[in-house]
């Protein structure tokens, strides 16, 4: 090579690899809203340990959708259009939503059903096509969830749960609350619920003195909506047992499942995995399965609830 197209290669070189560290990465996000969102922020702080800096290295495509899954369906077709360069799902039912209109872009994704039998992935070493994920079992808690509210509160009878009959999450949450409230002489009160504007006539429709607490099964769709939850049960004074820890503070009585938040982080591991090049079907899935258990006093003595001390006890955190 001659001296001068030597030291012209030279330059192109650094400016190449410059230009490749440089690209911006289009990260398409679809949630449900409400505490979904806490997935989101995980997933931000997982990048940014991993040297991603949002407005450096990638930018969120964010899709929000509080309507039914066809809504979650359009988002995703519309951030397939604009050529993101992966996706990051929040929910099985939104997963399985955005895998139906998904048909290029890689996916990664939380499930807190068994993916394998939904028919997200191949199996979990090697989960084949263009998704993989984080996965915890979210909806095995229903039972544990109902024995925690029912020592949370020993005169529990009744307790008053909603879910869309069209969920397969749902009914698979629903079969083991049954089955749990059996076991504990605790009737279960269903209201089934389509859609968003259902869930708030539902919740409108409520009387003091129906049931002894509310109780979340695995709903994407009731879990997304926890503020008016929160805000309809409170205003009969009814106790609140969420599936999720981000809402308790905003005057629930308590909660057990995962961290949305960890499983966000633990997701952008895989996220920067794929843009980079490697192949969503290579990355084996990752489970996480602690969960939380939280117990807010305020919202205790609010409901004149003696909390006895042998719970609190079992409590990873107590809201004072």
């Amino acid at each position: 090579m001659h001296r001068r197209g030597f030291l012209a290669a030279l330059c192109v070189a650094p400016l190449a690899a410059r230009a490749a560290d440089a690209r911006l990465y289009r990260i398409g996000v679809v949630y449900r809203g409400g505490p979904y969102a806490a997935a989101i922020d995980g997933l931000r702080d997982g990048l940014k340990d991993l040297g991603f800096a949002e407005g450096k290295q990638f930018v969120f495509h964010v899709r929000a959708v509080s309507s039914d899954l066809k809504g979650v369906e359009a988002a995703t077709r519309a951030l397939e259009m604009e050529r993101v360069d992966v996706i990051y799902s929040v929910g099985t039912t939104t997963t399985l939503a955005v895998k139906r209109a998904a048909h290029n872009v890689p996916i990664v994704f939380y499930a807190g059903a068994d993916p394998v039998a939904l028919g997200l992935i191949a199996n979990y070493r090697q989960p084949g096509g263009r998704l993989t994920g984080i996965y915890s079992r979210f909806s095995d808690l229903t039972a544990k969830r109902l024995e925690l509210l029912k020592a949370l509160i020993p005169k529990l009878s009744r307790a008053i749960t909603f879910y869309n009959p069209d969920n397969p999450v749902a009914m698979r949450s629903i079969t083991m609350a049954r089955e749990a409230g059996r076991r504990l002489n605790v009737e279960l009160i269903e209201r089934k619920v389509a859609s968003v504007e259902e869930l708030r006539r539902a919740l409108d429709a409520m009387r003091p003195g129906e049931a002894d607490a509310l109780f979340y099964a695995a709903d994407g769709m009731v879990i997304s909506q926890a503020d008016m939850v929160i805000a309809a049960a409170n205003a009969i004074k009814l106790p609140i047992m969420l599936s999720e820890q981000t809402s308790v503070a905003k005057g629930a009585l308590a909660s057990y499942a995962v961290s949305y938040y960890a499983c966000g982080r633990l997701a952008a591991k895989d996220v920067q995995r794929i843009v980079q090049g490697a192949n969503p079907g290579e990355l084996p899935i990752e489970q996480i399965d602690t969960p939380y258990f939280v117990v807010n006093l305020k919202s205790a003595a609010a409901l004149g609830l003696a909390i006895p001390q042998s719970v609190l006890a079992r409590a990873d955190e107590i809201i004072r």
